[in-house]
């Protein structure tokens, strides 16, 4: 098992480089193939047409968005054959959610970037990551969009506590596991009310996992203040262990029009400070 067809998702948001250069060096790291997938937030035109005088804005903002994508095309193409990597790129008009949701669908790993507030451009469309990391049908690794992170999956973390998408998540990780230097299995329980039920199973994970490694699989319990969530400990014990990749299940799902997501997945999301690989 490995990855062959790794997509990245690309904008013109400040975290988009550094997508990109995670992207191939995952790529040169398994001889993959790299699918780049330009999407951007774009208004509809109609939406200026109702407004009076801004017909012409709309054309001068439909240029820049048009002078944006070929600067990202250039450093895509630029940065492919300096890494000698092969790769696509691909620029398909129509809403983000689908546009990208198409690509993963071929894709042995789809790469995204993490959505910050402070940088409008890396909001694509409403509900972008979460869409996509529900729907891809692949594993999805997101990239924080400060930080740089030279490492790709050396020392692993995995998030394990019972449940299909754990388990489903843990599958699609083994190209990396089997490549990294330290992989650590930790029970995640959702409460600190009660004792944890997927203690006892971690040590089937990590018997799995032994074959596919050569080093030792490590078993890990995290405690956590009642005042701090799950998520939030998770995230700091896999900063305080030194980890560089933290392999979750995905946990979500839709209700009506709304996407509910678990409140892990949630705060990994919203608060992740290294490459989470997730999948649902």
């Amino acid at each position: 098992m490995t990855y062959k067809t790794v997509m990245v998702h690309l904008d013109t948001s400040k975290g988009a480089h550094t997508r990109l250069s995670f992207a191939l060096k995952l790529a040169r790291k398994f001889d993959a193939h790299l699918d780049g997938v330009f999407s951007m937030f774009d208004p509809h035109p109609l939406g200026f047409y109702a407004m009076t005088g801004t017909a012409d804005f709309y054309k001068a903002h439909s240029k820049f968005l048009a002078q944006k994508r070929s600067e990202v095309e250039r450093l895509f193409r630029a940065e492919l054959t300096c890494a000698q990597v092969p790769g696509v790129w691909t620029a398909p008009d129509g809403y983000p959610v689908t546009t990208v949701m198409q690509g993963s669908r071929t894709a042995d790993l789809v790469i995204l970037g993490q959505a910050r507030p402070q940088d409008p451009e890396s909001c694509v469309a409403d509900n972008f990551l979460e869409t996509i990391l529900l729907g891809a049908g692949s594993p999805v690794l997101l990239i924080p969009e400060t930080g740089s992170f030279e490492a790709v999956g050396e020392r692993i973390l995995i998030a394990w506590n019972g449940g299909r998408e754990a388990a489903r998540a843990i599958r699609d990780a083994i190209p990396l596991v089997a490549r990294a230097t330290r992989v650590t299995v930790a029970a995640v329980v959702a409460t600190a009310f009660k004792p944890a039920p997927t203690e006892a199973s971690c040590a089937d994970v990590a018997a799995m996992l032994q074959r596919h490694v050569a080093l030792p699989v490590d078993i890990a319990r995290f405690d956590r203040p009642l005042a701090v969530s799950t998520g939030d400990a998770l995230l700091e014990f896999a900063i305080d262990g030194g980890y560089d990749l933290l392999v979750a299940g995905a946990y979500g799902h839709a209700r009506f029009h709304d996407l509910v997501l678990g409140g892990v997945t949630r705060t990994i999301l919203s608060s992740m400070t290294l490459p989470v690989l997730m999948s649902h």
